[in-house]
């Protein structure tokens, strides 16, 4: 046991500069940008959400539920940001691997899917989901940094959530390594369905987590083998992080909340199966 928490700390305790330097970035680049981005966003409808939501953290996730309670943005861009969104997926990629073709690929892979799943639920199944924010025009006031805990300077926040990640991603491995240390690699694969057909569906459950806990889990499932392409596709697209507890919270209609979830849930699934099953 004292040699799965040694090596547990050591593989931690490697990725966290990179960590930090990660969302130094993306902090600096977002403080800067944020409003902007968010008029595209309103602006470009399906596909600027696509690509606006694959911005690292769930910044444009929560901006797009509070676009979408006000009637700003239709029901199609958000299920595109929700979809494309990865919460904290490419900062632990970027930490543990450095693989960037790794992230590019997952980015675009997620933007596709976003793109066709919200085209499709403007375009086709607007009756379902009986749509009524068009957008109107009007100013409205976007909460923009809700998943940042109220921190505005730019170090800070950076620090901040490079601690609040780390603590993730040390539980999320200690919890891998002992599950393999009693468990054995084999069971384990069998437990988590590998190869199977469920696997995405079971993914994509976890994806739900309305935090950055499921993204995380996830990647280094991903990253350690357990996970396929696909199934981890299909979970990070239903994890759209602290956007999901915004949409839940802010709209008021419950029935169309749940329509979303289940249009993202299926989406997801199907989009995971189909990439598991052919690539």
């Amino acid at each position: 046991m004292f040699e799965i928490l040694l090596d547990t700390f050591i593989d931690s305790i490697r990725i966290l500069p990179f960590l930090f330097v990660t969302y130094l970035i993306i902090e600096y680049i977002e403080y800067k940008s944020s409003d902007k981005l968010i008029y595209q966003l309103k602006k470009y409808g399906v596909a600027g959400g696509a690509l606006l939501g694959s911005f690292p953290q769930c910044g444009f996730s929560v901006a797009a539920a509070n676009l979408y309670t006000n009637k700003v943005i239709s029901v199609g861009t958000l299920i595109a940001v929700f979809i494309s969104t990865s919460d904290e997926a490419i900062p632990v990629i970027l930490a543990n691997s450095g693989s960037l073709d790794t992230v590019l690929k997952l980015i675009a892979v997620k933007i596709v899917i976003a793109v066709i799943a919200g085209l499709i639920a403007d375009k086709v199944f607007y009756k379902f989901f009986e749509d009524e924010s068009r957008a109107d025009g009007s100013r409205q006031q976007v909460r923009f940094h809700e998943c940042h805990d109220g921190h505005t300077e730019i170090l800070r926040s950076a620090l901040s959530h490079t601690v609040h990640i780390y603590f993730f991603i040390v539980i999320t491995m200690l919890m891998m390594n002992v599950a393999i240390y009693f468990i054995g690699e084999e069971n384990l694969s069998r437990v988590l369905l590998s190869d199977s057909i469920l696997q995405p569906a079971v993914a994509a459950l976890i994806g739900f987590i309305p935090n950055c806990a499921s993204s995380i889990i996830i990647t280094q499932l991903y990253l350690s083998g357990s996970l396929s392409f696909g199934s981890a596709i299909a979970g990070l697209s239903t994890g759209a992080g602290v956007g999901l507890i915004v949409l839940l919270k802010d709209n008021k209609n419950m029935k169309k909340n749940l329509k979303i979830l289940f249009y993202i849930y299926i989406i997801s699934f199907a989009a995971g199966s189909l990439i598991q099953a052919f690539v």
